[in-house]
């Protein structure tokens, strides 16, 4: 009789210790995948849930947001370039019975799969579109990728290229491209403002030949700006047609003021100086 209690005791201790582990708690964001002897069952929510142990299995899913961060990957862009490109992957389970009954672990094969399709991606653009038009290529990853994973229960959220490295030859190349293309702009936009200057000057010009006075103005003013600083020297040039009447009035200026120098007797010695030399040439023919 005392045999039979201890082996009931044992039953009961041991039914209570079974029913224990066959109680699970699932969070709000899990879902439960559960199968009873080998044979799905419906999906798990969340809360206390009972799995049998030995009779039930149970494979608990996230659904919340998972970050996958790609690794680098060494690949060859459209042009031939050589680069190193990394990005970072978000997906999210949208269907949990999928997730592990059309794949043995969705994570890791999103991950594969990510890595293939950037280096597939970035293989088909070159260089100049992988540095500037990175969205363009973000936009087609997240449509390759989720196009592989949607048959998975796996929905990816957003893509993103973190790092391109390229070689320094290429980045040497690439900032003397940048420079040339710089001073190309500069002398662009210098010139424009050469021609936009001349254009004004020569407005300028004709208004100013309408009326000679504001020439004449306009040498003034800037006399006048000029004399705010006194420590300066300034060679103010002047117009031929200002002091061209002057230098024509110089030579009959000068002839007068020696005229009136030389005195009435000037004209007689000349008179007698010239009789002088006559006499002597008619003595020097005889």
């Amino acid at each position: 009789m005392t045999a039979w209690l201890i082996v009931l005791v044992l039953l009961v201790v041991l039914v209570a210790v079974w029913l224990l582990a066959s109680v699970k708690i699932l969070q709000e964001y899990e879902r439960g995948v559960s199968f009873r002897l080998g044979r799905l069952r419906p999906v798990l929510e969340p809360g206390l849930q009972m799995i049998f142990p030995g009779i039930d299995k149970m494979v608990r899913v996230d659904l919340r947001i998972v970050t996958l961060t790609i690794p680098p990957q060494d690949v060859i862009t459209k042009d031939n370039v050589p680069a190193r490109v990394n990005a970072v992957v978000l997906f999210q389970v949208t269907d949990p019975v999928r997730s592990v009954m059309a794949v043995e672990n969705h994570a890791v094969a999103t991950s594969q799969m990510s890595q293939t399709t950037l280096r597939s991606v970035v293989g088909r653009a070159d260089l100049d579109t992988l540095l500037a038009h990175r969205a363009d290529l973000n936009e087609d990853l997240a449509r390759s990728i989720n196009a592989q994973t949607e048959p998975w229960g796996v929905q990816v959220k957003v893509v993103e290229i973190k790092d391109v490295e390229i070689p320094q030859a290429m980045q040497r190349a690439m900032a003397r491209e940048a420079e040339a293309e710089r001073e190309r702009r500069a002398k662009i936009i210098n010139a424009h403002g050469e021609l936009q200057a001349s254009e004004e000057l020569g407005q300028a010009a004709e208004i100013l030949s309408r009326n000679p006075a504001s020439l004449q103005l306009r040498y003034l003013q800037t006399l006048l700006e000029l004399g705010a600083d006194h420590n300066s020297t300034v060679v103010f040039p002047l117009p031929m047609d200002i002091i061209g009447p002057f230098l024509n009035k110089v030579p009959q200026w000068l002839d007068q003021q020696g005229a009136s120098r030389q005195g009435p007797g000037a004209d007689q010695n000349a008179t007698d100086q010239n009789a002088t030399g006559q006499k002597t040439d008619v003595k020097t023919h005889d």
